[in-house]
């Protein structure tokens, strides 16, 4: 009983786990949420798909045989017992009960007994009369069903484990195990997914997703194993017409819906049904969840912009999600790989800045932070787009770009985010906006800064409007304008950790502060020269000053950016593909079943008390009276003496009720 009990506790924790952490996900998003150490941990001892590892299995297994041995055994015994009476109780063993008084009466000992009989029977006991050479035995029970509990109780474990078992797809578990299933570990089309690792439609147990575009079909869902996949056949065709979703004023999605036709395979009918959320769909044994939805395909339109040279000319780029195009950007190929888009994103900017994806540990965290849910500012920020610019060594850089100008600190920007790789947070550069809310004053600006041949007439203009009207000071305007040139040649080769690396090696110790406060007084005034002349007529900044520092920033924070080119996303038509989820759990029955079965058990354990009672009526006038218990209770000692005070005073008046 006690292993019994060890091994139930085993799986509820088991169980646990695989409702908290989410199952059959691919091994790189586990090795990026939790790390080389617990990643390789939780694959061990199979975590990561719970319900499906062997060593699951075998509990459940275990468990079966030895609860139906025990159930087998000892299922005769409590039945007979539910019946029996117990009506060959002595006299001497009924002495011996904790609970039991003796008394004294002038009736005959069939009279005492039929009394019995009577009073008994109105509390709900049945009885029987055993007639001896000393007397009369009444025999009388009430609660013997209490022993049925344990019978559904037990029942209950072999059946819940048995639709585990089920599926847990022992068969899938036995073909992979000799050779005849295999995992698929290659990046392929589905058709050309070998047989080895392809399931038929009549696989007892599966469960996995697929992403359908609108307009077209599939009539496969993958199933995530280990570190590769399988692909499963379905009974049917799976075709959407129509993908439905409804947002909320903040942008957020309040419902979601697909319009879909159904074909069966072997008789060809078809049947359209619209599938919503909590609202699933049974087809042959498969049950189809709505679950999530996402880019089935949109068509993108961007212009490319330069983040290095004098030039600001764009170039148009055509892309489509889940497709990649060609590009080359200072004369070297890459890749565009279009990866993802939203058309709308709600994003808390209460902090002033766009939030990066969380980890799974820091949503849970964030949900009990006492903070969590004050001050937050959630605004829909408009289309995003995610993709990925690879080299031509097969190197990727991953981007995030908003399509809208967002609005931080009373300034207007493009957000541009970068990752080197899926398991890192965005980092952001801000792209100012002029007042009209374009970009083009900033790439203006840049080009002109990055221009060697345009920085000595910048230099000498901010060197002559810097010392305009100071007297004794115009033989320094050469040296200004030289100092102006240098401090935008280091900006141009390296951002402020040039100026910084510069600064340390030519300047002494403890001039450094003061000489870092002057270039970049400098630098942001010879920026400004440079915007006078570079910003169309027309076009509205109020605060320069303002703009100049943000385009310096930006202009830093692109060494890091990788590939200097900025996608702007100019329009889209968007494509929607909804997610399903796909399953079939003939063992989730059994499991209901088993379920009700404990609960009803459960309830007959411990509401339902067995309780006996014994009456011993002797030809000398003595009568006994015993009672007994399966569970000894305040309520049952109650009980003893209530029933105690009836018989005395029935006796007492001599007469029957």
């Amino acid at each position: 009983m006690r292993f019994a009990i060890s091994l139930l506790l085993v799986l509820a924790i088991a169980s646990i786990i695989g409702t908290v952490l989410k199952q059959n996900e691919p091994y790189p998003n586990y090795l990026f949420e939790f790390g080389t150490y617990w990643f390789d941990m939780f694959r061990t001892l199979g975590l990561f798909d719970v319900y499906h590892s062997l060593w699951f299995l075998v509990i459940l297994l275990f468990l079966v045989i030895s609860t139906s041995f025990c159930i087998i055994r000892l299922s005769p015994i409590m039945l007979k017992e539910m019946k029996s009476y117990r009506e060959r109780s002595t006299l001497s063993s009924l002495r011996h009960f904790r609970f039991r008084q003796e008394l004294v009466t002038s009736l005959a000992p069939e009279q005492s007994v039929r009394l019995m009989d009577k009073v008994l029977a109105g509390y709900g006991y049945k009885s029987r009369t055993q007639i001896r050479k000393t007397g009369q035995l009444l025999a009388a029970k009430r609660g013997s069903w209490n022993r049925l509990g344990y019978i559904l109780t037990h029942s209950a474990i072999v059946i819940i484990c048995i639709g585990g078992l089920i599926d847990g797809n022992i068969p899938l578990k036995v073909d992979q195990f000799l050779g005849y299933k295999r995992i698929e570990t290659r990046d392929m089309p589905e058709s050309q997914v070998p047989s080895v690792s392809r399931l038929g439609s009549n696989n007892l147990s599966f469960r996995g997703d697929v992403t359908i575009p609108e307009g077209s079909s599939a009539d496969v869902i993958f199933l995530n194993v280990a570190n590769g996949y399988l692909v499963q056949e379905l009974p049917f065709i799976v075709s959407v017409k129509k993908f439905i979703v409804k947002y909320y004023s903040t942008g957020q999605p309040r419902l979601f819906a697909s319009d879909l036709v159904i074909q069966d395979k072997k008789t060809g009918k078809s049947k359209s049904v619209r599938l919503e959320v909590n609202h699933p769909l049974t087809m042959d044994g498969v049950d189809i969840y709505q679950a999530s939805f996402g880019d089935g395909g949109s068509h993108l339109h961007f212009l490319v912009w330069p983040l290095t040279g004098a030039s600001t000319l764009t170039t148009p780029l055509d892309g489509i999600v889940k497709h990649h195009e060609p590009m080359t950007i200072n004369g070297h190929p890459y890749a565009i790989e279009f990866d993802d888009f939203r058309k709308f994103n709600v994003e808390d900017l209460s902090q002033g800045v766009v939030k990066a994806p969380s980890s799974f540990m820091q949503n849970i965290l964030s949900v009990f932070s006492p903070a969590a849910h004050k001050d937050q500012e959630l605004r829909n920020v408009g289309p995003s787009v995610q993709f990925k610019i690879r080299n031509a060594q097969g190197e990727a850089r991953e981007y995030l770009n908003y399509m809208l100008p967002i609005t931080l600190g009373g300034h207007s920007y493009f957000l541009t985010g970068m990752r080197d790789n899926p398991g890192a947070s965005y980092q952001y550069i801000r792209l100012p906006l002029d007042d009209n809310g374009n970009v083009n004053s900033f790439m203006q600006l840049r080009a002109h800064l990055d221009d060697p041949s345009a920085a000595n007439g910048i230099a000498s203009r901010f060197a002559k409007k810097a010392l305009a009207g100071i007297p004794n000071m115009q033989a320094m305007k050469p040296k200004l304008a030289q100092i102006s040139e240098s401090v935008l040649a280091l900006f141009r080769q390296g951002g402020y950790n040039a100026l910084a690396g510069f600064i340390s090696k030519d300047v002494p110790q403890n001039e450094q502060e003061n000489a870092a406060q002057t270039y970049l007084k400098v630098l942001q005034g010879t920026a400004l020269e440079a915007l006078n002349e570079v910003i169309p007529p027309g076009t509205p900044i109020k605060d320069k000053a303002s703009f100049v520092r943000d385009s310096l920033n930006a202009m830093n924070d692109s060494f890091l950016y990788g590939p200097p080119v900025y996608l702007q996303l100019q329009s889209f038509k968007p494509v929607m593909a909804t997610g399903l989820q796909m399953t079939r759990a003939p063992g989730k029955y059994l499991v209901y079943f088993g379920s009700l079965c404990l609960v009803l058990g459960i309830f007959a354990m411990f509401y339902i008390r067995e309780r006996r009672v014994f009456v011993y009526a002797s030809s000398d006038g003595k009568v006994l009276f015993a009672m007994s218990s399966s569970r000894q209770t305040l309520d049952f000692e109650l009980e003893f003496k209530k029933l105690s005070n009836i018989i005395s005073k029935a006796f007492a008046d001599n007469k029957e009720l």
